[in-house]
């Protein structure tokens, strides 16, 4: 197994940094109330408050005149935003710290807000009786009454919806040109995209490789919404439950999957391995995309990814989450599909694409 990574240091918190008693306390202060600092930011959104500080610091009077709200509402949310940092108070001028232009300017911080807002937010409620009962509690009593949320997405509120894939294509759409330097260092004629979704790796792909035979495998639902999206005679469409009898189509060239493992238990994922083996041709490669936790460069980047496994957990399947390098490597070891090379820091957002074959 040959390792590839690139000159920067991957996040691991090999040793803690020790607090002091009064930082301890306030830092716990912060996560008790995180709940409404939360929400007192969607509010500063909604109202337009952080947009209109954006671009004209002003006083009290300035931001109820402009944002047309009440004073009881200003003087509570402008207080919450100092106390939080989010805005900062100069005289009787208020203005955006650097904390608060992120909440309008970061792509990143954007979607991750707004998928934990639209998609997450009530369903955290429910987070202890998930892991008890390893059901997403969350996603049935708010969403769906399903043991998973995959079927659900297109028929999920507008706004949930667009939360959801917003956030789902950000990361990973990042990644796919790295990604296809990296498959096409071979020569490939055909490639099988399992959880392929509604087809933006295939869309990519097709720009720099239009030769390329491409068949996205999926549920019903999405294999329906990526015959819409995408149109070519190269492209081939799959029907297939994973977590059925269902049996995958021959596989041959480069079978590809792309943030879809994580969607699963350790058992359901040596499932899914044991199907592409009996399916595949020896020699298949297959290549496992995933932000793992800890091949990050950064510590708020390795947080927000291991958050992301308590999405899982009450919202979307109750029994999966995000993998440290050595979670997922061992999976695959155990399956008997042999790890040839891992690629680190693969596009802007330090994915991990693990090079494997079938033997």
């Amino acid at each position: 197994m040959v390792m590839e990574k690139s000159a920067k240091i991957k996040y691991r918190r090999n040793h803690k940094k020790k607090l002091s008693k009064v930082e301890a306390l306030s830092n716990a202060q912060k996560l008790a109330f995180a709940p409404f600092t939360f929400q007192a930011v969607g509010s500063m959104i909604d109202f337009g408050i952080l947009e209109f500080l954006d671009k004209n610091p002003a006083d009290i009077e300035g931001i109820i005149a402009n944002c047309k709200i009440s004073k009881y509402t200003a003087l509570t949310l402008l207080q919450v935003g100092v106390y939080s940092e989010v805005l900062e108070k100069t005289e009787q001028i208020y203005s955006l710290t650097p904390l608060g232009e992120c909440f309008l300017h970061d792509e990143m911080t954007v979607k991750n807000f707004n998928f934990m807002r639209d998609v997450c937010y009530l369903g955290a409620s429910e987070l202890t009786e998930s892991f008890e009962k390893e059901t997403p509690i969350g996603l049935q009593k708010y969403f769906v009454d399903s043991k998973t949320i995959y079927p659900y997405v297109p028929t999920l509120p507008q706004k949930a919806k667009k939360s959801w894939y917003d956030f789902d294509y950000f990361y990973s759409d990042n990644c796919y040109e790295d990604v296809l330097k990296i498959i096409f260092k071979d020569e490939i004629n055909e490639i099988f995209n399992i959880g392929g979704n509604i087809g933006k790796f295939e869309k990519t792909c097709q720009k720099h490789y239009p030769d390329c035979k491409l068949n996205i495998i999926d549920l019903p639902v999405n294999k329906e919404m990526a015959e819409k999206n995408v149109n070519s005679d190269n492209f081939k469409f799959f029907s297939c439950d994973l977590l059925s009898d269902e049996v995958l189509p021959p596989l041959s060239g480069v079978v590809f999957m792309s943030q879809f493992l994580d969607c699963f238990s350790e058992v359901q994922i040596l499932n899914i391995f044991e199907k592409i083996k009996k399916s595949a041709k020896t020699g298949t490669k297959v290549y496992i995309l995933e932000p793992i936790i800890d091949n990050q460069e950064f510590s708020g980047a390795a947080l927000s990814i291991s958050h992301i496994s308590l999405y899982f957990t009450c919202m979307a399947n109750g029994c999966s989450k995000m993998f440290t390098e050595n979670e997922i490597t061992s999976l695959v070891e155990k399956s008997g599909i042999n790890i040839d090379k891992i690629h680190t820091n693969v596009g802007m957002h330090c994915y991990t694409l693990l090079e494997c074959s079938v033997k």
